[in-house]
């Protein structure tokens, strides 16, 4: 079967709702899945101070490559915390991540980058930036 690149299979996305909470989107593609454990959150500044990510609890499946996991389809949306977020600063954020085709075949992990701008106060969410550049961490 003719795959979908992981940018595309797993696509990524994110806004800032406020100074202080990052909202990630995946919109995983039919016929694809996203590990949970494999997902990983890292914002710069570090003075931002990214806080434990609230991720959905995810499908228990039993991978032929990872034992028992948790996996995502569909759409996803997690929220990051920010201790020290500064309205009308920016963050980049950085995520990686993994998934795999029902086909069978797995993606090595992912890593891409956003920057976004966090809303001055009084001000509503940001609006919804698309992932850039993504990356495979075995080039790194």
């Amino acid at each position: 079967p003719k795959l979908l690149p992981a940018e595309q299979a797993f696509r990524l996305s994110a806004r800032a709702l406020d100074a202080t909470t990052l909202e990630i989107r995946f919109d995983v593609a039919d016929g694809y899945y996203l590990y949970r454990d494999k997902l990983k959150f890292a914002v710069e500044p570090a003075t931002a101070g990214a806080g434990v990510p609230v991720l959905p609890p995810g499908k228990v499946i039993e991978d032929e490559f990872f034992g028992r996991v948790a996996t995502y389809r569909g759409p996803v949306v997690i929220r990051l915390p920010l201790a020290a977020g500064q309205p009308g600063g920016s963050v980049s954020l950085e995520v990686d991540s993994q998934g795999c085709a029902d086909a069978g075949v797995c993606y090595p992990p992912t890593r891409q980058k956003i920057t976004l701008t966090l809303p001055a106060m009084g001000k509503g969410p940001g609006p919804l930036v698309d992932a850039v550049s993504p990356k495979k961490l075995w080039f790194d």
